[in-house]
């Protein structure tokens, strides 16, 4: 599948919205911006890399020498990236928000909300639009993974920061307060499990320019 790249998986869903009822999903997501705090089931699903839900009117659709489209509907375009299957990311998604996702898709013609699951499943894969191409810089690691390199990585460079001003047995004491605070970042990810079997063929084809990077 072109929109599947190792871990990870990019799901696009257009959906149509009377335009009277275009004003209604805006303001949902205005309240929704002003307080977080109510997108919690969504921020605490680890699988997701991004999601973004953008409405486009009608009038508003480029014109790139097919002519000014005239439409009756206004658009709602559905914008994500997460690990692992479609059908485990559509059951976290509406076990984790069911009332933001009834709400974020209110305006939706036909929707038939995210409970029970298997006609909000039926609905997002009627509306989905696969992808020509799928662009992943690191197909063999899921979000957590990449969490994890980066508190590696933090670690290290605050070693290095101190190594020059630490007398050789302090910097053994950093070292090993480092080394406990990031031992279970240190495991490799590994590649399972997957949604594809891209990943390899992604490592294969930029480890030329692995080679070539400067240390």
């Amino acid at each position: 599948m072109s929109n599947v790249a190792g871990k990870a998986y990019g799901m696009n869903v257009l959906t149509p919205m009377r335009p009277w009822k275009t004003w209604i999903n805006r303001f949902i997501f205005m309240v929704a911006r002003s307080q977080p705090r109510q997108l919690g089931g969504l921020l605490g699903l680890s699988i997701i890399h991004f999601a973004r839900w953008v409405i486009i009117k009608r009038d508003q659709w480029p014109d790139l020498g097919q002519g000014r489209p005239r439409l009756g509907n206004d658009y709602m375009l559905f914008v994500s990236n997460f690990n692992g299957t479609w059908d485990q990311y559509i059951d976290a998604f509406s076990d984790g928000i069911p009332n933001g996702l009834d709400l974020f898709w209110y305006a939706s013609t036909k929707y038939p909300g995210s409970i029970p699951i298997t006609p909000f499943k039926d609905y997002i894969r009627h509306n989905q639009v696969d992808v020509d191409s799928y662009y992943n810089a690191t197909p063999g690691a899921a979000q957590r993974d990449i969490k994890a390199a980066l508190r590696v990585w933090i670690a290290i460079d605050a070693l290095a920061a101190d190594h020059a001003r630490m007398a050789p047995e302090a910097f053994a004491e950093a070292w090993c307060r480092a080394l406990v605070s990031v031992q279970n970042d240190l495991p490799s990810p590994g590649y399972a499990p997957v949604a594809s079997n891209d990943t390899q063929s992604a490592d294969r084809n930029r480890e030329a320019l692995v080679r070539r990077a400067p240390s």
